[in-house]
């Protein structure tokens, strides 16, 4: 990404910038009061829009954290049965190298790999397409 570490990383460590790069479509909204500085042990409340008519809450922890480096979000209630995001930040001669890793796992193992076949992994490519282009906006 063409931006400094630091203003990236400024934006990224604030959760209530992630409505404006998420899809509208997800009709993604935090519940809970904004964290101004994020730090570990904080928790993230929102609601998104799953599919049409199937609204999904969903509540996150930021599990570690070192700043301008990278924070790690785990899902406490949601959709998966595991959810682990490293969010990973690098300097680099062009600017800032980000790099999100995922570990997930879906309930009902027995149809996992069928949903994610038919439409979770073009769900996740989507969203991330999405904040990818959506960031520069706000840098």
């Amino acid at each position: 990404m063409d931006a400094k570490l630091d203003k990236v990383w400024d934006y990224y460590s604030r959760p209530s910038n992630l409505e404006s790069i998420t899809p509208k479509s997800l009709s993604f909204k935090i519940l809970n009061n904004p964290i101004e500085e994020m730090k570990e042990g904080d928790i993230i409340k929102f609601k998104m829009r799953l599919l049409p008519l199937i609204n999904i809450s969903w509540v996150t922890e930021i599990k570690s954290i070192k700043s301008l480096k990278y924070f790690v979000d785990e899902q406490k209630i949601g959709p998966y049965k595991l959810w682990h995001h490293r969010h990973s930040f690098e300097a680099n001669r062009f600017g800032t190298t980000i790099t999100d890793e995922i570990h997930f796992a879906l309930p009902l193992k027995f149809i996992s790999n069928i949903l994610y076949t038919l439409f979770l992994k073009k769900k996740l490519k989507e969203i991330f397409e999405y904040r990818n282009k959506r960031i520069i906006n706000f840098l």
